[in-house]
C-alpha cells in the first residue's frame, strides 16, 4: 500500500512538472524561427524595454523582433565562415559602454536592471554587432573599390586659396588650471597682451616666461588643410613671425604662431579623408545589401 502511495505520489508530482514546463512554455510564446532557431516572446519584450531607455518611440516591439532576427541571421553567418565571438569580448564591449557612460560595468547593470531591463539582452546585441563587424571586414572589405581621380577631384574641388599653405607652427597656450576659478576673458586678455608684444617664433619661449601659465610647444609642419577652417584662413592673413588672435579652446587660450610659410597645393590629407568616408559609406551600403541577401535566403517565419 505505501509503495503503491509513493507511486501515485512520484506520478502526480510527474504530471505536475510536464504541466508547468508546458506554462513556462505558453508563458514564453515563439514570435518567429530564423533557420529554425526561436526567438521567444521574452526576448521581443526584454528588447524593447531596451529600446524604450534608448528613446525609441513607436512599434518598439516591431523593432524589438526586427533586430532580433538580424542578429540570429547575423550570427549564423558568421558562425558558418568560422567566427565565434567570446564572452571576454562580449564583456569588454560591455565595458567600453559603461566607460563612455563614465560608469563601470555594476553600475551599467543596475541601471539597466532598474529601468526593467534584462543587461543579457545588451549582451546578446554586443554579441551580434561584434560578430557581423567581424563578417563584413573579412567578406567585404576586399570588395570595396574606389576612383582615386575621383577623390582627387573631389579634394580639389573642397581647397580654397587658404588651404594652399604649408606651415611651421608654434602654439601659446595660456593655461587655466581645472578648478581654479581663472576665467577665459581673462587668460584672453593676458593673451592678448603677449600677443601684442609678440616679435616672432625665436623670441616665444622668453616671452612667455614673463606670463604666468603660459606654455610654448612645437607643432611643426601642418598644411592648411590639416587645421581647422577658422584657424587656416586666418593664417592665410599671416605673415612669417606674426601670430593668430586668441580662441578658447580645451584646457585654455590658444593662438598659433608662423614660423615658416609657404604655398603648398598638397592634397593628401584631404583626399586620404575623403577616401576614408567614402569608404566607409561603401562598405556600409555593401553590409546593409549583404544583410539583405542572407535574409532573402533563410527561412524566416514570423508567428
Amino acid at each position: 500500500m505505501t509503495q503503491w502511495l509513493g507511486l501515485r505520489t512520484a506520478g502526480v508530482c510527474l504530471a505536475l512538472g510536464f504541466a508547468l514546463i508546458a506554462f513556462a512554455v505558453q508563458a514564453q510564446s515563439i514570435s518567429a524561427t530564423v533557420n529554425g532557431v526561436q526567438i521567444t516572446s521574452q526576448q521581443v519584450n526584454d528588447r524593447a524595454n531596451l529600446l524604450r531607455i534608448e528613446g525609441q518611440g513607436a512599434n518598439r516591439n516591431q523593432a524589438a523582433l526586427d533586430q532580433l532576427i538580424n542578429d540570429t541571421v547575423q550570427l549564423s553567418e558568421a558562425e558558418r565562415i568560422g567566427i565565434s565571438i567570446s564572452d571576454t569580448q562580449v564583456d569588454e564591449a560591455f565595458a567600453n559602454i559603461a566607460s563612455n557612460m563614465r560608469s563601470s560595468s555594476a553600475n551599467l547593470t543596475n541601471l539597466l536592471t532598474q529601468n526593467g531591463v534584462n543587461p543579457q539582452t545588451l549582451r546578446d546585441r554586443l554579441r551580434a554587432a561584434i560578430a557581423w563587424q567581424q563578417v563584413v571586414q573579412q567578406v567585404l572589405r576586399g570588395r570595396i573599390q574606389l576612383s582615386e581621380l575621383e577623390l582627387e577631384t573631389q579634394a580639389a574641388q573642397q581647397v580654397s586659396p587658404a588651404m594652399s599653405f604649408d606651415y611651421i607652427l608654434r602654439e601659446v597656450l595660456f593655461v587655466i588650471p581645472q578648478g581654479s576659478g581663472v576665467s577665459a576673458s581673462r587668460r584672453t586678455a593676458e593673451a592678448n597682451q603677449y600677443r601684442s608684444r609678440f616679435t616672432g617664433c625665436d623670441a616665444a619661449v622668453d616671452l612667455a616666461i614673463q606670463f604666468t601659465d603660459a606654455a610654448v610647444r612645437d607643432i611643426g609642419r601642418r598644411h592648411a588643410t590639416q587645421l581647422p577652417d577658422a584657424v587656416a584662413n586666418e593664417l592665410a592673413g599671416l605673415t612669417v613671425g606674426q601670430i593668430s588672435s586668441p580662441r578658447v579652446v580645451d584646457g585654455g587660450v590658444s593662438m598659433m604662431a608662423v614660423c615658416e610659410k609657404a604655398e603648398a597645393r598638397d592634397l593628401t590629407f584631404l583626399t586620404d579623408q575623403l577616401r576614408q568616408e567614402a569608404g566607409q559609406d561603401a562598405l556600409e551600403s555593401e553590409a546593409a545589401a549583404y544583410l539583405e541577401r542572407l535574409k532573402a535566403q533563410a527561412t524566416i517565419v514570423r508567428n
